[in-house]
């Protein structure tokens, strides 16, 4: 999804995400090279690691990391990198894994993929840095959500680079103007419904909130069945999935979906729009309350002070927890034990507090939109950015503490879920339960049977 929306490939080049806050970070000249607290070099032999994280030719951050490799190169100067370049087109995955599995992978990456750390661990490429993270004077400065999917069985695997948190977002006039309060966004589903009634106003073509029920409707919809308290599949412990679907979670959070468009009204006419018109529909005023990245609706002209962020709303669960996404730097477990160590040094060094606070000043200086959220809990964004409101913020945070990958073979069971999706919000005398079965049921045959069988080959 990230690859089809340049605001996730920005907000990810630009400083990701997720949380937190904390010192005096706009102190920090953007051209000044970070006075990091990393670990001497284990020895001074001199030793050379390949690292894939030269940046490409038109990324914007691009001059200030040049600037810290070569502050790099002088403080550790036994330590020769050799930076290359990722594939470009959705192909830096395969490289990794062919080369990976020939022997000819980098000492150390930035680029791993939350959801494909499992997979990586269990082929052995991440080196275990339990001890090395253990012993590390910055550990306690990472929120700790940002630890999760690097973690297995109590063993860590990598170090985070950057993270994101889905969040919903909301029109702050809008609220005014239908009576809400601002500075208390809907907390349960029930509270989110009475909000949206508020919201929707035909006589100004205004409604509550846009749905997403076009041909990417379950990358928002799994949000609400994990409110629900479920999921949409299950990973078994021998790697084959179990379709859930039909699982009360789920019907529960198609049937929220069905009321929304249905028994509520207030939705948009065309629910099947495309995500371009949803957003369009917020930024131009026309709704209350969306799912999105405040910078998708500041580069369209709207006042930041206009817009709140927010944690979803808690459904039957109990629970809200947010879509995560982001990456690791991990360290090549079949490389030599001098290079290991040589990568941890320099990983340590391009993730020190100094290092993100100088990429947020040079982000600002030449004028780009920072991710709103850190990982390191001693950054504070809204004070390198003084026009940011603290409560967008803080929302974001506090999203970012409660969770959840994708679900589990999303990519092959997309078009299933949507269908469902589609099905109930077309159609009023639908059922969930019924649309859901039936979408399980060719998922089953055409795609996890297949599946699970290869799984157990």
């Amino acid at each position: 999804m990230k690859k089809q929306l340049k605001v996730i490939a920005v907000a990810l080049s630009s400083v990701l995400l997720l949380s937190a806050c904390g010192g005096k970070t706009a102190t920090t000249s953007p051209s000044s090279s970070p006075a990091v607290n990393t670990p001497a070099a284990a020895s001074a032999k001199p030793v050379e690691i390949t690292v894939w994280d030269k940046p490409a030719a038109d990324d914007p951050v691009k001059p200030y990391l040049e600037k810290q490799f070569t502050a790099f190169d002088a403080k550790f100067p036994n330590i020769k990198v050799k930076h290359e370049e990722l594939a470009t087109g959705g192909k830096d995955r395969e490289q990794y894994l062919t080369a990976m599995a020939g022997g000819q992978g980098p000492d150390a990456t930035p680029n791993n993929p939350y959801p494909d750390m499992e997979k990586y661990i269990k082929q052995g490429f991440a080196l275990d840095i339990t001890d090395r993270w253990n012993s590390y004077a910055d550990k306690g400065n990472y929120i700790p959500s940002s630890m999760v999917a690097a973690t297995r069985d109590g063993k860590v695997y990598g170090v985070p680079k950057d993270m994101y948190v889905t969040p919903l977002v909301y029109n702050k006039k809008l609220f005014k103007e239908a009576g809400l309060d601002p500075a208390k966004p809907p907390a349960t589903w029930n509270e989110f419904v009475d909000a949206a009634k508020k919201l929707t106003d035909p006589s100004k073509g205004q409604i509550g909130y846009d749905i997403l029920g076009m041909d990417w409707a379950d990358w928002f919809f799994e949000y609400y069945v994990w409110q629900a308290g479920g999921d949409l599949t299950k990973k078994n412990d021998d790697g084959t999935a179990t379709l859930t679907f039909t699982s009360e979670p789920a019907v529960t959070a198609l049937q929220f979906y069905k009321d929304l468009k249905w028994t509520h009204k207030v939705v948009q006419k065309n629910v099947v729009q495309s995500l371009d018109d949803n957003n369009k529909d917020f930024y131009t005023g026309h709704t209350g309350m969306t799912v999105g990245w405040v910078d998708w609706f500041t580069a369209k002209g709207m006042d930041i002070k206009d817009i709140g962020a927010m944690p979803f709303p808690a459904g039957p669960s109990g629970k809200s927890p947010s879509q995560v996404g982001g990456a690791y730097w991990t360290i090549n477990a079949k490389t030599t034990k001098e290079k290991q160590d040589a990568a941890w040094t320099y990983i340590t060094f391009m993730s020190s507090k100094s290092f993100f606070d100088g990429r947020l000043n040079y982000i600002k200086e030449i004028g780009q939109f920072p991710n709103l959220l850190n990982i390191r809990t001693d950054l504070d964004t809204s004070k390198i950015y003084e026009g940011i409101p603290v409560d967008i913020v803080e929302n974001i945070k506090k999203a970012a503490s409660d969770t959840h990958l994708e679900y589990f073979l999303k990519d092959r069971l997309s078009k299933y879920v949507v269908g469902a999706i589609q099905k109930v919000l077309l159609d009023q005398n639908a059922d969930p339960k019924a649309e859901l079965q039936k979408q399980q049921d060719l998922a089953q045959k055409e795609v996890i049977d297949k599946y699970n069988a290869e799984v157990k080959k």
